[in-house]
């Protein structure tokens, strides 16, 4: 099908359907944390790499992959990514070992990462520039949706048929858009003959992964050596100079580098982009010490964890279109800077309410605000970055727009996932000390060390049942100091959890910075080339 034929609105929709699913896979993993920590008997810090790598290898190729689409067509690209995604996903499902999981997840981001640019490029291909708000309106509900559904939908599945079934959910979704797609998308072929820089694609992947790693495990192994005398320090620090590395490389890359700098002049571009990091960062980080209170301390199930996320998720989905309208017609950045205010609000709450007592339910209010800040996010964002981009630079800036968001969500789930193990370990070790008071002196050093050990543990973050019972204490003092055990472990991870929601509170605050230097764009005319296929969208 070429562009004369093609339904633009249809065309939308089938991509939409494969984006719909990518995204999913950013947040359906985190409900079903607690159940891969008991089941694939790992720690913490491994089930977060199961996150962090399908996030990183999904952010770090997208700089390349928008080339791919613009040499070969965003079409064929596009459904490369989809057999690619949902073969992974099938691999997910059918592995035993976390290290598997983590190397198939891999695989996926890989997928997710050929998809993404192209539909945003598509966007910008299909609809003209006075029309385009709507078509970003879809678009960016549905990357709304689709982040914050994906804990409803993984809390089922988990719940009933287990956590393989978040992954094995993604297979038939991908036929279906594989079908759709070769069916309604026209295979247009922008023909730009593209040179791949194999340089930057090394440091950029390398800088990043050394800095993630770092961050990530940097808990794991104490802040000090992760082999021979290699220390996290030099870790993260080779990483950051592979990256500064980088940036001076597409400066003197005259040819064509990875990230033309020069589209950083653009300052709708440069503050859109770091908007978008925040809002990854945010997005990604924000569920995991949610998932840990609501299904640790407070013990709900993994379909009601999912059941409490819906509102928010139903909100942000049904105004996203709406908002996108709107962008049309008043200052888009006004839109931005309320969104992310609402939702730093709405976990600002979220952390002041949160107490073990708590009833996870009077938590709904707060998280509306968060869905309702969500929702005026997405499309003003996406189309004040783009809307003054140079057309020809417009699949290049796509990936590095998509490629800002998950570089957040990577840093997000890292950094959030170090802070919380350090938090957990702080202040489950503070809440026993305060416990053990209450107990005769000459058992508060056993009472401690069962605490620790139990805490330490993985599957201490599987459920609500607490430490195990500890041996050698006397019958009367054994039940007392078990539920003070279960009471410091609860108070522990609670606060843990409130105090680990601050970062991304803060990291807002940068992003509504950040979307204060956007200014409404004049819509650009279609460049010649584009015109009739324009006009016909």
């Amino acid at each position: 099908m070429n562009a004369r034929q093609a339904n633009p609105w249809a065309a939308l929709s089938a991509l939409c359907l494969g984006f719909f699913m990518i995204l999913l896979d950013t947040t359906i993993v985190t409900i079903a944390i607690p159940a891969m920590l008991r089941e694939l008997n790992a720690g913490l810090n491994a089930v977060v790499w199961v996150i962090s790598v399908y996030l990183l290898t999904y952010a770090v190729p997208m700089l390349f992959t928008s080339r791919l689409g613009d040499r070969f067509g965003p079409k064929r690209v596009f459904l490369a990514g989809l057999v690619v995604f949902t073969a992974a996903s099938l691999w997910c499902g059918l592995s035993g070992t976390v290290e598997m999981l983590i190397v198939a997840r891999a695989v996926q981001g890989l997928g997710a990462a050929l998809l993404t640019p192209q539909t945003l490029a598509f966007v910008t291909h299909l609809f003209p520039p006075a029309k385009r708000g709507p078509a970003m309106g879809l678009w960016s509900g549905v990357a709304g949706l689709a982040t914050i559904a994906g804990p409803l939908l993984g809390g089922v599945l988990v719940d009933h048929l287990g956590w393989a079934w978040i992954f094995y959910v993604n297979v038939p979704i991908g036929v279906v858009a594989l079908v759709l797609t070769v069916l309604l998308v026209p295979d247009w072929q922008p023909k730009h003959s593209h040179s791949f820089d194999l340089l930057g694609i090394l440091l950029s992947a390398a800088g990043l992964f050394l800095v993630v790693f770092g961050v990530q495990n940097g808990q794991h192994y104490d802040w000090g050596t992760v082999f021979g005398s290699i220390t996290i320090a030099e870790i993260i620090g080779a990483g950051v100079v592979l990256l500064v590395a980088f940036v001076v490389w597409q400066w003197f890359n005259k040819r064509e580098p990875l990230v033309p700098l020069r589209v950083f002049v653009n300052r709708n571009f440069s503050a859109g982009t770091l908007t978008a990091t925040t809002v990854g960062f945010t997005m990604t980080g924000m569920f995991l010490p949610l998932v840990i209170f609501i299904q640790t301390v407070r013990g709900m199930s993994p379909s009601m964890a999912g059941l409490l996320t819906a509102p928010m998720s139903l909100l942000s989905g049904i105004i996203g279109p709406f908002v996108g309208r709107a962008s049309d017609r008043i200052n888009g950045r006004y839109l931005v800077m309320g969104g992310l205010a609402a939702l730093a609000a709405g976990l600002g709450i979220v952390a002041w309410q949160t107490t073990p007592e708590t009833n996870p339910w009077a938590l709904t209010p707060a998280l509306l605000v968060c869905g309702l800040g969500i929702g005026c996010i997405f499309a003003p964002m996406s189309n004040l970055t783009m809307a003054a981009v140079e057309p020809r630079l417009a699949g290049t800036a796509s990936g590095i727009y998509n490629t800002s968001r998950q570089v957040g969500g990577v840093l997000g789930s890292a950094a959030i996932g170090v802070l919380l193990q350090a938090r957990i370990t702080a202040s489950i070790t503070d809440e026993t000390a305060k416990a053990a008071a209450s107990l005769p002196e000459q058992y508060r050093a056993p009472f401690a060390e069962g605490v620790a050990r139990g805490a330490a543990s993985a599957g201490e973050f599987s459920g609500a049942s607490g430490p195990s019972p500890m041996p050698g204490l006397p019958a009367d003092v054994a039940a007392h100091a078990q539920q003070l055990a279960l009471d410091a472990v609860h108070n522990g991870l609670t606060d843990a959890a409130k105090t680990t929601l601050l970062l991304p509170i803060a990291v807002l605050v940068l992003g509504i910075g950040a979307a204060a230097m956007l200014r409404r764009v004049a819509p650009r005319a279609s460049a010649p080339a584009e015109a009739p296929a324009s006009s016909r969208a």
